[in-house]
């Protein structure tokens, strides 16, 4: 599990950054810059897409670009405010279709297929906290944008902010188990299949069904389905159904008739 969090640079440098209001680097005097720093963003996120976390150092970085580790610090001060920009420029890249006059459970689901769909995308998304989010532009304009999915709700400003926050924190947890396996599939080299069949003769011999006959039964039922011990996709479908049915409470069951709507 990945410790990185976003915010945790100088806040004053990365605001700079991430509006862009750290001076026009072409209008200065001296040699034109050989780097745009959404160049460079870019080269960070393709290097985190293809190997994770770990491998984000601002030396690989520079490496990806072909210039030394010591020009990349002129334009970006640490690997921090680095993954800030690249958080802010995903969320940027994310579509952002008008809500319209559907129901309620439909904008939130398409809400959280966005931001599933951003995990897919960049796995190592999901697994940094975002306790103190970055607020760029990019996060600013998804932000407004699934917020407004709670329109004709009824719910109060608090409320809307805390119910989004609440289905955000069920998505990327789901995301952050998926990466896990992934993880886990790539370091064993062996699919989920593989793995159970590999391990699950001994598993069966070791295990006293009849002293744990609930987890056996339900065990073996839940593999069959799922041909694993776990598979992210069901378990996403699953959550959020959950997830939007506890916001149904809010929203549809816990006020007077008529003042929530969608």
């Amino acid at each position: 599990m990945s410790d990185d969090r976003s915010g945790a640079g100088d806040p004053s440098r990365t605001l700079e950054l991430l509006w862009r209001r750290d001076g026009d680097r072409a209008g200065r005097r001296g040699p034109r810059p050989a780097l745009t720093l959404d160049g460079i963003v870019a080269a960070a996120t393709e290097l985190a897409d293809a190997e994770g976390l770990g491998a984000l150092t601002m030396r690989r970085v520079a490496q990806a670009l072909g210039i030394a580790p010591m020009s990349l610090y002129t334009y970006v001060p640490g690997r921090a405010e680095l993954l800030d920009l690249m958080l802010d420029a995903a969320y940027a890249a994310m579509p952002r279709t008008g809500h319209g006059d559907r129901p309620w459970r439909d904008r939130l689901s398409s809400v959280a297929r966005q931001n599933w769909e951003l995990y897919r995308r960049h796995p190592w998304a999901a697994l940094v906290c975002t306790a103190r989010p970055p607020l760029g532009p990019g996060m600013m304009a998804k932000y407004e944008h699934e917020l407004r999915a709670f329109d004709g709700t009824g719910l109060s400003d608090v409320e809307r902010d805390a119910a989004l926050t609440y289905l955000l924190g069920f998505v990327q947890a789901a995301a952050r188990a998926a990466a896990e396996v992934a993880a886990a599939r790539t370091a064993s080299a062996q699919t989920e299949a593989q793995w159970w069949a590999a391990n699950g003769p001994l598993l069966a011999e070791v295990l006293d069904a009849q002293r744990y006959p609930t987890a056996a039964r339900v065990g073996a039922a839940a593999g069959a389905a799922h041909d694993a011990a776990y598979d992210p996709a069901h378990a996403y479908e699953f959550g959020l159904a959950r997830t939007l049915d506890g916001l149904g409470v809010l929203i549809e069951g816990g006020r007077p008739a008529g003042t929530a709507g969608g």
